[in-house]
């Protein structure tokens, strides 16, 4: 079963000392831990707004994040708690509470605006909390959202020809909720009741006109209706009205509170352990609490030496970590399987391969399972060379085995031939046929010891050669042979010895032939299992896409239906050029292009003669061609 959190208080994950963002060592530990699937919460907004308290609600505790109750921010750069999900089974709910923002005491305000990008790249649901209204003043104070198209890169080196980088935040941004405490108003438009989404929704309508401050002003409502597609809204009473107990907030009675707070924060908390979803970077990729590790890491030092954070690099980064960890788990898988299934020696070779066979596909499927964005697939060849160095090597000892094991039988059945041999048994006349006697008594008894193993013709040819020279001095030696019969008996070891090595041949050409045969199995379930996995992938992506495509085409009707039809119609290429991706990615030849090509990379790692190599590269050519 996965592990996951065991966490009795938050810790600081990302610390803010002197404008410089470092990780917590500890923190980092904490998350390496978790192998399973979070659901990450991070709250933002001004300082001194109640941002704890509202996740404490969530870490169902009334203490666990400080809470200060002075003009002071009491949280500094990102706090992290990891608790168990209260109602998805084998999942981590982590909550990441931030530093004000706005402190009057920072002086550097593009710190700010680093930890709401971490906060938006880090999440799953990012949660906005302010006081009072959702006004003007209120959206003129989310202007850090309209900075994320400078300080957030989806894409390494987006192409010129491409749509503008920010339009593929909405593919990997968090869920929106805007928390608005101390409300006071009446949820009333134009003398009609209204929900808190609509509320919301009605908020981020454009203002019409062309003046510069109109335009700042919509700037942050542009931004959010095009970066997060999914918006939610929640208003909160005042929790008490005596500003003595609100001072120490932790410490008022659940009955004490206000009874509207009580029942708008149980709304809040139920929407988030039922609605929040799973953290997932781009295609559906899911993160644990090990992956979110590595992005709290990568996107930290990337910060840290100028740059921008880029989730394209992150996940590339990702890859390489958990792919080369993903090659071992299946190797190890490999190996660990053949060790427990492999009786040694095994009847015939083919019972070696069957097995062989059966924990490759095994193994394959672990690595399919743990690896992501192998590009070239880089790693899947990384992982037939490990397989095939293990099965060679299983057939080492194999062979070894079945050596050791038929020259102990041979020891055991062929002592009274030899003990009679050095007695000179066989010296007397008639010797000679008392030897074969002998001899094929051997042979016989041989022959009925089962699983012998792969050597066993080659080990009883060796031990019959051994006696060549022994039977011929007994042949010689024999008086009741005439000279016609010792050249008879010389005619026959030599026609026996000769059918003993045809034997030999033929066995090593139909080992020969199996090996070709379990190497073209081994292609053909790599590519198969390869295949299965760029499908999904391929249906992620398209997935991914259409989602994208949806929304834009809702802000597009959206603008059009509020009368701003030159913004609408600016969004006509962007929209043009996404459903051309679209139609690119379903009708792509290049998906059969990497197959036949990592098709060829496989059977070039086969260390066979040319002869079979041919024989399996034109095999994989088989593969792809349609009917």
């Amino acid at each position: 079963m996965a592990s996951g959190p065991n966490m009795t208080a938050p810790i600081c994950l990302v610390e803010n000392y002197n404008m410089q963002l470092s990780v917590n060592p500890t923190a980092i530990q904490i998350l390496e831990k978790i192998s399973q699937p979070v659901v990450v919460v991070a709250i933002v907004g001004l300082y001194r707004t109640g941002k704890s308290y509202l996740m404490n609600r969530l870490g169902g505790q009334n203490r666990g994040f400080p809470l200060g109750s002075t003009v002071q921010s009491k949280t500094k750069g990102i706090w992290m708690w990891c608790v168990p999900h209260p109602s998805k089974p084998n999942h981590t709910l982590v909550l990441l509470d931030t530093e004000g923002l706005g402190d009057v005491e920072k002086g550097d305000l593009k710190n700010d605006s680093w930890i709401f990008a971490l906060a938006v790249l880090l999440c799953s649901t990012f949660v906005y909390n302010s006081l009072g209204t959702i006004n003007h003043q209120a959206l003129e104070q989310l202007h850090y959202v309209t900075e994320l198209t400078e300080l957030i890169r989806a894409k390494s080196s987006p192409k010129r020809d491409e749509i503008e980088d920010s339009a593929e935040f909405v593919s990997f941004f968090p869920d929106f909720i805007w928390a608005v405490r101390d409300f006071t108003l009446e949820l009333r438009l134009n003398d009609h009741p209204i929900t808190e989404d609509e509320y919301l929704e009605n908020a981020l309508k454009l203002i019409s006109g062309e003046n510069s401050r109109i335009q700042a002003s919509n700037k942050p409502r542009e931004c959010i209706r095009h970066f997060f597609p999914k918006r939610k809204c929640f208003v909160f009473d005042r929790p008490t009205n005596d500003t003595k107990l609100l001072a120490n907030i932790e410490n008022i009675p659940e009955n004490e509170l206000d009874p509207n707070f009580r029942t708008q924060s149980n709304n809040f908390c139920s929407y988030i352990f039922t609605h929040a979803r799973i953290k997932t970077l781009r295609e559906g990729l899911m993160v644990t609490g090990n992956r979110l590790r590595t992005l709290v890491v990568t996107y930290v030092d990337t910060i840290n030496t100028g740059a921008v954070p880029c989730l394209e690099n992150a996940v590339t980064t990702l890859a390489q970590l958990e792919n080369s960890e993903a090659v071992q788990k299946a190797a190890s898988h490999y190996s660990e399987q053949m060790a427990q299934r492999l009786k040694l020696p095994t009847d015939t070779l083919q019972e070696l391969l069957g097995v062989h066979a059966d924990c490759e596909r095994e193994a394959i499927a672990v690595f399919m399972e743990h690896s992501f964005k192998d590009e070239n697939q880089t790693f899947q060849k990384t992982l037939v060379e490990l397989i095939k160095d293990k099965k060679e090597h299983f057939l080492q000892q194999n062979e070894e085995a079945s050596v050791k094991y038929c020259q102990s039988i041979l020891h055991q059945i062929s002592k009274p031939l030899m003990e009679s041999i050095s007695a000179g048994t066989f010296s007397a006349p008639g010797g000679h046929k008392l030897y074969r006697q002998a001899k094929e008594s051997i042979e016989w008894d041989y022959s009925q010891v089962p699983r012998k193993g792969v050597k066993a013709n080659e080990v009883l040819q060796g031990f019959l050669l051994s006696q060549a020279s022994i039977e011929e001095s007994i042949w010689q030696a024999d008086k009741a042979l005439s000279d016609g019969e010792k050249a008879i008996a010389a005619e026959r070891a030599c026609k026996e010895a000769a059918e003993r090595e045809q034997n030999l041949l033929k066995q090593k050409l139909l080992e020969q032939e199996q090996q070709i045969e379990a190497q073209q199995r081994s292609l053909q379930e790599n590519i198969a299992q390869l295949e299965k996995k760029l499908e999904r992938e391929r249906e992620n992506i398209i997935k991914e896409q259409n989602m994208m495509l949806e929304h834009k085409l809702k802000v597009q009707r959206d603008l059009l239906n509020e009368g701003f039809r030159k913004k609408s119609e600016e969004m006509n290429e962007e929209i043009r050029q996404l459903k051309y991706r679209i139609e690119t990615t379903e009708n792509s030849p290049s998906f059969l292009q990497v197959l036949e090509r990592f098709g060829s990379e496989i059977a070039s790692i086969f260390t066979s003669p040319g002869r079979i190599i041919g024989t399996i590269i034109k095999g994989v050519s088989s593969l792809f061609k349609k009917n």
